[in-house]
């Protein structure tokens, strides 16, 4: 199928002309529709006149939300050459590593970045564009809003094939490994829009006023879309600040946002949140982890029923389950602390190692697949002959969906522990630590030990003020889980690693105890 997004986008532009389509906050940028569409057709066709950028060429942005916005979806579809965005906040390393294996012909970054990687950019002959002044001039440096100076905002007029074109490469998480390159269609991103309009509950509405703080280079960004062909309006903040973020949702009214569950406790805990004013708010959806469904009941009485939990994943882009709100008012804990429902549209199997499909209530691997599940990995041919078939994204992700249709996610493949020829998954051993009052977060792993092969051990980060035991705590999960999936030890910390999109990275915890040993596990 052939399409001329331009086309679509420009239909939205008549229809809502003047209503307020983005607002940059630390930038201070506001655009109408009409004004959105004409600055995205400049940029496409500034990209393509002055920047040369054609079919299968690849650009790439590292760039913070404010300035990913004008080179998001709505930009990159309506252009010719392949989008690659990653996460301003990613190491230098996997930057670089990024960079290597994309092999950019352009690359959009914040002037922070410039002294860090020109050098190396331009050993590649890679065109390098900033987004502000540019103060001392380089060869091979642009000026973005210099580069837009005379250019038409006229329909740029490129035609993709919808189903066949690879329009935008996102790098997977990495939790558990080097990340990989998952490449999407145009059609993936109508997908992902058309999944959220065929929701149980509908969340997007022509007043929806979404502010993405998380970075929209990952989930966040899947709201951009929806929020836009309904008319609604997407807000961007930069800085990872909830204290910023309560002052935004106040002075901009916002209606939408997503946050991870290690954020809402925070929330819960911040003076910011009683001292402004965030009535406004109708959806908090959040993901990445599940929630104690203690402090969860907490949030509830504190901000109203207004969240939602959504799974979802870089190779399947759009929410595979749904805990809506309807859900969390009558859902027990245990169903509070599952990932919801499948959503419309979804073809999920929960498959056994013999790849037969299980019973419902018996432990398993997901199986996705949908018309946002990409086809594989770029330049990765055995990981996608490993991870995909016959269209399904082998998710990796381990867990069960009882009688009523409830999914629970006990843990990622590669966690799991086995102790004692017992299996015990660290998803479930943290939750039940998260939900005592005095821990506000914690990262379970197997350590070596010499009798059972591996010993389930946690590392801890308290609440500001609170004090607890080791053996209080190993207690408190015995009462929930058991005596052999309680943790045999416990270690206190500062903090602990966790991605740039706020995920507890299990793996450098676990390295620490197996870096002299030639496995990982026993």
């Amino acid at each position: 199928m052939k399409l001329n997004f331009a086309n679509l986008t420009e239909q939205l532009a008549i229809r809502f002309a003047d209503r307020e389509a983005l607002v940059n906050i630390e930038r201070q940028r506001r655009y109408t529709y009409r004004e959105l569409h004409r600055l995205t057709n400049r940029i496409v066709n500034m990209m393509r006149e002055r920047l040369m950028l054609r079919r299968g060429d690849v650009f790439m942005c590292l760039l913070e939300n404010d300035n990913l916005s004008l080179m998001h979806a709505w930009t990159t579809l309506k252009g010719e050459a392949t989008a690659a965005w990653t996460n301003f906040r990613d190491s230098v390393d996997e930057h670089c590593r990024q960079f290597d294996f994309i092999r950019p012909k352009v690359v959009f970054m914040e002037n922070a970045l410039v002294e860090r990687y020109y050098d190396t950019l331009r050993k590649s002959g890679v065109t390098v564009v900033c987004m502000d002044p540019v103060h001392v001039e380089r060869d091979g440096l642009y000026y973005f809003w210099n580069l837009l100076e005379g250019v038409s905002d006229e329909n740029p007029g490129v035609v993709s094939d919808a189903f066949n074109d690879v329009m935008v490469y996102r790098f997977t998480g990495g939790t558990t490994g080097n990340s990989k390159c998952a490449q999407y269609t145009m059609d993936n991103w109508l997908a992902s829009r058309d999944s959220f309009y065929t929701e149980f509950e509908q969340h997007y509405e022509p007043d929806t006023r979404y502010l993405h703080m998380a970075p929209i280079s990952h989930g966040s960004g899947l709201g951009l879309l929806p929020t836009l062909f309904r008319g609604g309006c997407s807000v961007t903040q930069n800085s990872p600040d909830l204290k910023q973020w309560c002052s935004n949702v106040e002075r901009e009214r916002i209606t939408f946002s997503l946050l991870l569950p290690t954020l809402i406790y925070r929330l819960l805990e911040l003076q910011e949140a009683a001292q402004h004013d965030v009535s406004s708010l109708r959806t908090l959806t959040y993901g990445g982890a599940p929630m104690s469904p203690a402090k969860l009941r907490q949030a509830q009485q504190r901000f109203g029923n207004i969240f939602v939990q959504q799974y979802g994943s870089t190779e399947c882009l759009q929410a595979v389950t749904c805990l809506t709100k309807a859900d969390h008012l009558v859902a027990s804990d245990a169903q509070l602390a599952s990932a919801g429902r499948v959503a419309p549209g979804v073809d999920l199997r929960v498959v056994g190692n013999d790849g037969t499909d299980v019973s419902p209530g018996q432990t398993g691997e997901f199986w996705l697949r949908s018309r946002a599940t990409v086809s594989g990995y770029l330049h990765n041919p055995e990981g996608t002959a490993a991870e995909f078939e016959d269209g399904y994204w082998k998710s990796g992700d381990m867990g069960y969906i009882d009688e009523q249709g409830f999914l629970y996610i006990v843990d990622r493949k590669k966690d799991v522990i086995i102790t004692g020829g017992f299996n015990v998954y660290a998803i479930e051993v943290e939750a039940a630590l998260n939900s005592h009052p005095a821990v506000q977060m914690s990262a379970v792993v197997g350590v070596p030990h010499e009798e059972w092969g591996e010993a389930v051990h946690a590392e801890v980060v308290l609440r500001a003020d609170a004090q607890v035991s080791a053996d209080e705590l190993i207690e408190h999960v015995k009462s929930r889980l058991g005596r052999f999936k309680a943790p045999k030890s416990v270690d206190f910390v500062q903090s602990l690693p966790v991605s740039v999109v706020g995920k507890v990275l299990r793996r450098q915890v676990r390295e620490q105890y197996w870096k002299d040993r030639a496995r990982m596990v026993s």
